[in-house]
């Protein structure tokens, strides 16, 4: 049976919560938390049992960034939850309840929001709940709610020596009229015991041991296995096809057609293989799709950002036409990007188990979002939520792939299931996610600067050409947020600088190629041009590149002083002949970050050595500062990974590339060493797990002209763009 806690209406509006609470065999839980407009929106955070374990609910996903760790900290500390007898419970289904605040209540987990957005919420849950147990102990021992104090799922009053657990107060028949009579009091920073503490992360022990189940380890009783053969170019459908062959194949059981493509489902994934191999299909070759090239895309895209047609104001401050005109010196310069592939290290895979009548569903997948999953599932079934039962999977990474609508991998697993009315896994091996997947955009920017008399940059205009990454992703997003496309152009908006005349715009470009976040989102481009090309005209100003950023940070001491300690860190260390230092200040959302790069050059190979980063982070109050650690450090990898080998090649508008021996990532023993500072203080947390990535390919850009005296303008910085740029 459920009860409503007596809190008053007054108390309500003042605390901006309320809390109801269901009394069941398995103990107490908190059923509802609800923001000032008294609407329930959160349910089910926290549940305390009589053996007096607390069990609370994981909203977000895990694919390797630690928020199945992180964000139970917080309710736990808030809590006073003893760490030992916390369990975490994954949520299985699309309850906005839960949603993300950051994302407007979708079950959604991308761009660093998971901790970002949860935080409050997570808090008002945990303190709710503590106070509810101290408010019925005390009325037990007839003493006030403030003479009590918790820790450790324990509830003492000094004065007397007496004590319960957590457990036995939950268990007492009452338990759910406890009487709140005044808000909920958080705790002060000083007070945490949990956040702010690196507490072991609860998904290490089962990687380490190999006992993690990801969707494509899922096995189910009568399972069957299908793989894809796609149409080679994207709007192309299936002109002729003899399956004889594939049917005939050893242990495959069904040929299924799929709207892009031909399913083999097959007893065994080498069967599914090997009857894939023999279909003859042809293809209709009518896409418009056939005629791009990603080396013409590029230089499309740089004729656009260099011409003057109209784009979407992205942050504007002041008139730059006018100021720019009016400069003493001004400065301009294209910078470009290709294409860059995901390189996620579990490939797609998704299991689905489609019931009798076709209208529902069991399903086993890695994503990010249960709610754009759960929507997939019904769109594709023509069914409602209620009929789809999920089961949300560890990831081997995600960083933007595991997202919105492009998940045809689970679209596949349906299909197949339903046309064999079996349980079906649906894998995508490493080429084909790679020739099929979708991509970092490709992008063009087009950068001009007006500096004054004294050598400060005053005006600084930032074009940026390329697609609408949400409008491709997410039209039903795309419709509410038209023209400002965050995953398009965020880090061009230089918002750490104060510039007095200041305008980037998006002019949205023609997509020639399937296109996803990536990690960083726009950062990852946006911040290379705005970067590089603010060393270039500190060098034109005669001005030190790290002393011309402090010159544009007026009303930024958070900036400057992250500045002033990178430069700290790398002075520590002298430098090595034959070796070159770039810096960079970028971030990503509220995080700022500031970095440098040491490298080398081998001028006859063409090639790039990454020796050391130093980095200076802030990013408000960290949950786990080990994890954020792990974070960012993975950021600067991935940085220098993207910065210097990362690319994607079209022809023809098919994927020149097929697994990693010609997609080049970092590998272990190219990594440089990378140290890392980290600001602790009060401010609400922020974002860490892009934080790392954005400000290293400028970063590297610039410690090659600081080495070589030469620009390199188009990322990756590739053996043949290093050569280029030293002949």
């Amino acid at each position: 049976m459920s009860a409503s806690v007596n809190v008053s209406r007054r108390v309500f509006l003042k605390s901006g919560a309320a809390v109801a609470v269901a009394l069941s065999a398995g103990g107490i839980r908190l059923e509802a938390y609800a923001r000032e407009n008294a609407r329930e929106v959160f349910a089910g955070w926290v549940e305390v049992k009589p053996d007096n374990t607390v069990h609370i609910l994981f909203p977000s996903t895990e694919m390797g960034q630690g928020s199945e760790t992180g964000l139970p900290q917080i309710l736990a500390d808030e809590l006073d939850a003893d760490w030992d007898q916390v369990s975490i419970h994954q949520l299985n289904k699309d309850d906005r309840r839960f949603g993300n605040p950051a994302f407007g209540k979708i079950l959604y987990t991308a761009g660093s929001s998971a901790v970002y957005g949860y935080f409050d919420v997570l808090r008002q849950a945990g303190g709710t709940l503590r106070d509810m147990i101290k408010t019925r102990a005390a009325d037990k021992w007839g003493v006030e709610a403030n003479t009590v104090e918790t820790g450790k799922n324990r509830v003492t009053h000094a004065a007397s020596g007496r004590s319960m657990t957590y457990g036995e107060v939950v268990a007492f028949p009452d338990f759910a009229e406890t009487t709140l009579s005044s808000p909920v009091t958080l705790k002060t920073h000083e007070q945490f015991t949990l956040i702010g503490k690196s507490v072991p992360r609860r998904d290490i022990p089962a990687k380490s041991t190999g006992k993690a189940q990801y969707a494509i380890d899922v096995r189910v009783p009568d399972m069957l296995y299908a793989t894809v053969l796609r149409s080679p170019v994207e709007g192309e459908t299936i002109a002729s096809l003899d399956d004889e062959k594939a049917l005939a194949t050893k242990d495959v059981v069904d040929v299924v057609t799929l709207p892009d493509g031909v399913a083999v489902v097959a007893k065994t994934l080498h069967a599914s293989f090997a009857g894939r191999a023999a279909l003859d299909v042809s293809w209709t070759e009518t896409s418009p799709f056939r005629q791009y090239n990603s080396a013409d895309t590029l230089a499309a895209y740089s004729k656009v950002a260099e011409g003057d047609a109209e784009g979407a104001p992205w942050r504007a401050e002041g008139d730059v036409k006018t100021a720019l005109d009016s400069a003493s010196k001004s400065f301009d310069a294209v910078y470009t990007s290709d294409y860059a592939y995901h390189a996620q290290i579990e490939p797609m895979a998704a299991v689905a188990s489609v019931d009798a009548d076709g209208k529902g569903a069991e399903i086993w997948v890695g994503t990010q979002t249960q709610s754009w999953t759960t929507r997939t599932a019904t769109e594709v079934l023509d069914t409602t939520p209620d009929r789809i039962r999920l089961n949300m999977m560890t990831m081997g990474g995600g960083f933007g792939r595991r997202t919105e609508l492009m998940q045809n991998y689970l679209r596949d697993a349906l299909l197949c299931s339903r046309a064999t009315n079996q349980p079906v896994k649906a894998v995508w091996s490493r080429e084909d996610d790679l020739k099929f997947g979708a991509f970092r955009p490709a992008a063009a920017q087009y950068l001009k600067a007006g500096i004054n008399e004294d050598g400060v940059l005053t005006s600084l205009h930032h074009r940026v050409a390329t697609p609408s990454v949400i409008e491709y992703f997410n039209p039903i997003r795309w419709a509410q947020v038209d023209p400002n496309d965050v995953i398009a152009m965020r880090g061009a908006e230089s918002k750490f600088y104060n510039i007095p005349d200041f305008l980037a715009e998006h002019v949205k470009t023609e997509r020639h190629a399937r296109i996803l976040p990536w990690r960083g989102i726009g950062a990852a481009y946006t911040s290379f041009a705005a970067e590089a090309f603010l060393d270039e005209v500190a060098t034109e100003a005669g001005v030190d590149p790290l002393d011309f950023r402090r010159s544009i940070m007026a009303g930024n001491p958070r900036g400057t002083a992250l500045i002033d300690r990178v430069e700290e860190m790398a002075a520590a260390v002298p430098l090595a002949e034959g070796r070159g230092r770039g810096f960079a200040f970028a971030g990503y959302g509220d995080t700022q970050a500031a970095g440098i790069a040491e490298i080398s050059v081998d001028e006859s190979a063409g090639t790039i050595r990454v020796h050391h980063v130093w980095i200076a982070v802030d990013a408000g109050q960290i949950i786990s500062p080990d994890n954020a650690l792990n974070q960012i450090e993975g950021g600067v990898l991935w940085g220098v990974s993207s910065a210097l080998f990362e690319r994607v090649t079209i022809t023809n508008g098919q994927v020149d590339q097929q697994n990693f021996f010609n997609y080049t990532i970092l590998r272990n023993n190219q990594s440089p060493k990378i140290d890392v500072y980290l600001d602790q203080n009060n401010e609400k947390p922020k974002q860490v797990g892009e934080a790392g990535n954005p400000l290293v390919p400028p970063a590297i850009a610039n410690a090659f002209f600081a080495l070589t005296g030469r620009r390199i303008r188009h990322q990756p910085l590739t053996p043949d763009r290093v050569r280029e740029a030293l002949a």
